[in-house]
């Protein structure tokens, strides 16, 4: 039986991806399929290098080849990305940035900038390109969680105006409001001065291509969150909270914010943070200090997306005291759990993405 590139086709056709409920072929994910006699050669292009899936996919590209056309043949797949958008050619603002993942809470002290952080460098770590804005503009953490207090951004001349160049570190673009002030100095500012300094950020930066460009928001629902979605085309949310029903409450407050008709940005999920202590002595034990589960009732009964539970260790406060966030070090177990999430966050933007894709009028 003659190989041909058709045949591979329609047995690569019997292979699902399912979040996003299509074959493989259909979502033009297969490319340059090569026959060398009994080997077989091609491309898996995933939507995300940070694909949860993409070991079962691969798998079942074999299995499907080996069913159709035969059990001899040896298959070798080799896995790239393509990470999908739903920004237009003729989008001028932030034109080169895929997607906008925009990390927000109702409320203070809930670990917020960790999360946005260590998932930030989780999915630079698994090959996407990345940038980071410290939104926080009354309380830049930015700077001190990257060990870059004194760190000043250089600036270039670009078609008449002077523009501002990220700085680059552990493999993320990275801009914050701390970078431009004293930050022993609180800073006095009323909404629309915070709002104009956010805008700069986005617009006075020359970010590059970047596949998500994910953004720290200020705690709450005031002015700056509200510039942020109203000004610009920022692809999902996410919701950072801890266990506890204070907290929770606060959440709701957020949820509404994103779900406003006058906003409607989709929510890809919530984060629990402080999810439980493990004691360095006994790493098997779980100590739900603030409660349990209560972020993943509460998606439920938001009917949105669980991304995941981040433990309470010293690790992540001490490597965010010393400039070196704990998902650059994939040694650390609790790495693991930013890992799984910046997987979670990656392929929610991409079912987001096709479904608002096949559904937009």
């Amino acid at each position: 039986m003659k190989i041909t590139k058709d045949k591979i086709q329609k047995a690569l056709g019997h292979v699902m991806d399912p979040d996003l409920g299509k074959d493989l072929v259909t979502l033009n994910m297969i490319d340059d399929i090569l026959i060398q006699g009994k080997k077989i050669s091609f491309k898996l292009v995933l939507t995300t290098p940070a694909c949860p899936l993409k070991n079962e996919l691969r798998q079942a590209c074999i299995d499907e080849i080996h069913r159709y056309i035969g059990k001899d043949l040896d298959v070798e797949v080799e896995l790239t990305s393509r990470v999908t958008t739903r920004r237009k050619e003729t989008d001028e603002v932030l034109k080169n940035v895929k997607n906008i993942i925009a990390v927000g809470s109702g409320k203070g002290g809930v670990g917020k900038s960790t999360v946005a952080v260590n998932l930030a460098v989780a999915l630079a770590r698994a090959g996407a390109r990345v940038g980071l804005i410290d939104g926080d503009i009354y309380g830049p953490s930015i700077p001190i969680m990257f060990g870059l207090v004194e760190h000043h951004p250089a600036g270039e001349g670009k078609d008449g105006k002077m523009v501002i160049k990220p700085v680059e570190k552990f493999g993320l673009k990275l801009i914050s409001i701390g970078f431009f002030v004293d930050q022993s100095k609180a800073l006095v500012w009323r909404g629309p001065m915070a709002s104009t300094a956010l805008r700069q950020l986005f617009i006075d930066v020359v970010w590059g291509e970047l596949d998500y460009l994910v953004i720290d928001l200020p705690p709450g629902t005031g002015d700056i969150p509200l510039t942020l979605v109203q000004d610009f085309p920022v692809t999902g949310s996410i919701i950072v909270s801890t266990p506890q029903k204070l907290a929770l409450a606060d959440v709701r407050k957020a949820a509404d914010m994103f779900m406003n008709d006058k906003i409607q940005i989709p929510i890809l999920g919530l984060v629990e943070n402080m999810s439980y202590f493990i004691p360095p002595d006994d790493p098997e034990k779980r100590y739900y200090i603030f409660g349990k589960d209560g972020g993943k009732t509460f998606s439920d009964e938001l009917n949105i997306n669980f991304l995941g539970q981040i433990p309470i260790v010293p690790e992540i406060t001490e490597s965010g005291d010393t400039g070196t966030p704990v998902a650059t070090d994939p040694g650390k177990p609790v790495t693991a759990a930013f890992d799984k999430l910046a997987s979670n966050v990656a392929q929610q933007v991409a079912i987001s993405n096709t479904i608002r894709e096949t559904f937009q009028p």
